[in-house]
């Protein structure tokens, strides 16, 4: 077993000698691992009906011959300039309508015949011709999937893949309410992609017909994952070994949950700067674990010193490359990579940080932390495959993203991602892991199941959520959740639609209000900031926990408890402070006894755990921390044995790692 540590590495960029030296620097940072061929389709095929991989044979002997291990790339990322001039149908058409000539990267159509062809006719023929190679780990297929294309192909496309999905017109016609506005479609072929210069007025957020942008976005996500189906078919007529993507955490274009079956591991790109919420890429770690039930990841880029593609380029302070490894490796990762091994020398990306500079030295300050993590990780090879044992699961749904952003209303300065962090992020306080899952998973034996703004329900989804509850399990939702069907149709009953029973409440306004403005909720005598939304909520068997605090609403419910079955459904009528967030988590953890004794202000405590061996790891983020150990283990990083009641003290970025049976 082995932590993988590397990154994306890019000899084509540099003559042989450099590769040797290259070598020898990866020797002294313990690097295992590297990423061939991100970018290498051009180079690779220069024509239609040619190709060429005496490079990409030179680099994989050269790193065979230094026990080097790779993923190869199907460098389909990037078309190559003649497949652009041959076929034109492979270019873009952006949400403008403007049909985009050959430049940048994933500028390929996803429904063209000639991309769609190509691209997998390139990675067959790199699975057979490299299947046997030792050092081969994974195919890294394309790269960072993205963007969205609004041509007459995809056009096409869309109106095959509503055929499918609906079966007929009136379907169509009822799902997306045509009848509004009188855009009843009376023939397939009127059905246009809805873009800024057809239902859009504003933007990609303003549409006239919600359903047909939330459409188009499923159709966009499955052509595109597609593109990876077909790669990955191709390179299994060849080859059993795995394949997978790196993805790029809550990327909104893309519902990612749609690529984890497919994918044989999740592999992601994480690039917090130092100002960033480290409690959102905690998050984000969680989500990409979550992708496939739990299994671990692999962090495939990160920076190991600044990231040029901001207007700003800070540096990692000292620690910070340290702390932000193994918070990936905390939160599930067995591989711990980098984007850049040594920089390019031109284009765009030559300021992005990378392990070795222009020149090749290996006495910088970001080389020296990188060799120093390398070697600490290659020590900690037992941690592979190691679980998250979390009790707690936090639904994130891409569909109910992309249905609330696109609503009028209540509030669009309501923002998802930051909802589901700081729920996440509250839990996290506790010290309790957290698994982030799909709105239809099982929750099976899942203590706590927290679903914020669920606006958007899926068929059975509420059914599994009342389910989860009956056995036992707390249920936690609240404001704007329940408004909207899988078509963005809204439910006919009371708000929140097929969730009220789980929380025995009734909604029948909500009031809407700017960022400034402010209300309070009232539990047990302590008044709690609340903003941006405030749900008018009736109960209908449910306890009252908190109330508003002012406005003509003053005194009505703001909080809820109810008991359902074994269990109970919770509901935060608004959008609460962290000491709000912190109160409910609190009650919730007392009932089923989560938390850790080792979790204080300042620090983020994870578990991984496998078989009768347990890792906690604690990691401090800007000042020095104390904490007290609660049992005996070894902390690995410093290579001591402690006792329980022993004080181990944290500098600001550090990170320890406690292992104990059991």
């Amino acid at each position: 077993m082995t932590i993988h540590y590397g990154g994306d590495y890019n000899p084509e960029q540099w003559p042989k000698h450099v590769w040797d030296a290259d070598a020898g620097l990866f020797d002294q940072a313990a690097v295992t691992t590297v990423s061939i061929g991100i970018f290498a389709w051009s180079l690779l095929q220069p024509g239609p009906d040619s190709y060429d991989f005496t490079v990409l044979d030179e680099i994989l002997d050269h790193l065979d011959a230094h026990g080097t291990r790779y993923l190869i790339a199907t460098g389909t990322a990037a078309v190559p300039p003649w497949l652009a001039t041959a076929h034109p149908d492979v270019c873009r058409t952006d949400f403008e309508g403007r049909v985009h000539r050959y430049g940048q990267r994933h500028n390929a159509c996803p429904s063209s015949p000639a991309y769609r062809e190509l691209s997998a006719r390139l990675a067959g023929r790199l699975a057979e011709r490299y299947r046997d190679r030792p050092g081969l780990v994974a195919w890294h297929v394309n790269n960072e999937y993205g963007g969205q294309c609004y041509c007459g192909l995809c056009e096409q496309g869309f109106r095959t893949w509503l055929k499918q999905r609906y079966g007929t017109l009136a379907a169509l016609n009822h799902a997306w309410w045509t009848r509004f506005w009188g855009h009843v479609y009376t023939d397939w072929d009127q059905i246009q992609a809805p873009s800024m210069l057809t239902e859009h007025w504003k933007g990609p957020r303003y549409t006239a017909f919600n359903a047909t942008t939330l459409d188009y976005k499923r159709f966009q996500t499955d052509a595109i994952c597609g593109n990876f189906v077909d790669e990955k078919q191709a390179i299994r007529r060849h080859s059993d070994a795995p394949c997978t993507t790196n993805l790029m955490g809550a990327y909104e274009p893309l519902d990612y949950f749609t690529f984890a079956p497919h994918l044989d591991f999740v592999s992601w790109d994480s690039y917090p700067q130092y100002d960033d919420d480290r409690a959102m890429n905690a998050l984000m770690h969680d989500l990409m674990r979550g992708l496939k039930g739990g299994q671990p990841f692999w962090l495939m880029e990160q920076t190991p010193s600044s990231t040029s593609s901001r207007d700003t380029s800070p540096m990692r302070r000292p620690g910070e490359l340290s702390f932000y490894s193994y918070q990936a490796v905390a939160h599930g990762a067995d591989a711990v990579m980098y984007f850049q091994m040594r920089a390019s020398r031109g284009a765009c990306e030559k300021w992005h940080g990378a392990v070795i500079w222009h020149g090749g030295r290996g006495d910088t300050r970001h080389f020296r932390e990188v060799a120093e993590l390398g070697h600490e990780l290659s020590g900690l090879g037992e941690l592979a495959g190691a679980r998250t044992p979390a009790r707690v699961a936090l639904v994130f749904d891409w569909h109910a993203w992309w249905a609330q952003q696109l609503s009028d209303g209540p509030n669009r300065h309501v923002d998802y991602k930051a909802v589901m962090a700081s729920w996440h992020a509250a839990f996290r306080r506790r010290g309790i892991d957290v698994d982030v899952v799909a709105s239809d998973s099982s929750f099976d034996g899942y203590d706590v199941v927290a679903a914020p703004l669920l606006y958007l329900v899926r068929d059975g989804v509420a059914e599994a959520l009342t389910a989860a509850a009956h056995r036992g399990a707390s249920v936690w939702t609240g404001f704007l959740s329940g408004r909207v069907d899988s078509s963005d149709l809204a439910f006919l009953d009371v708000w929140p639609g097929p969730l009220k029973d789980l929380c025995g409440i009734r909604i029948d306004e909500t009031d809407g209000r700017v960022p400034d403005w402010s209300n309070g909720v009232v539990v047990d005598g302590r008044t709690y900031d609340a903003r941006l939304v405030f749900d008018i909520v009736a109960t209908e068997g449910a306890e009252v926990v908190g109330t508003y605090a002012a406005d003509w609403y003053a005194g009505l419910p703001a909080l809820t408890r109810h008991e359902v079955g074994a269990g109970e459904g919770w509901y935060l009528a608004t959008v609460g402070d962290d000491d709000l967030l912190d109160l409910v988590v609190d009650r919730l953890a007392s009932r089923h006894g989560l938390g850790s004794p080792l979790a204080v202000a300042g620090v983020e405590v994870s578990t991984r755990r496998r078989d009768d061996v347990t890792w906690r790891f604690v990691a401090c983020w800007d000042e020095p921390r104390e904490i007290t150990v609660d049992r005996a283990c070894r902390e690995l990083r410093r290579g001591v044995d402690l006792a329980a009641g022993d004080i181990l003290r944290l500098a600001p970025y550090e990170v320890a790692v406690l292992r104990h049976e059991g």
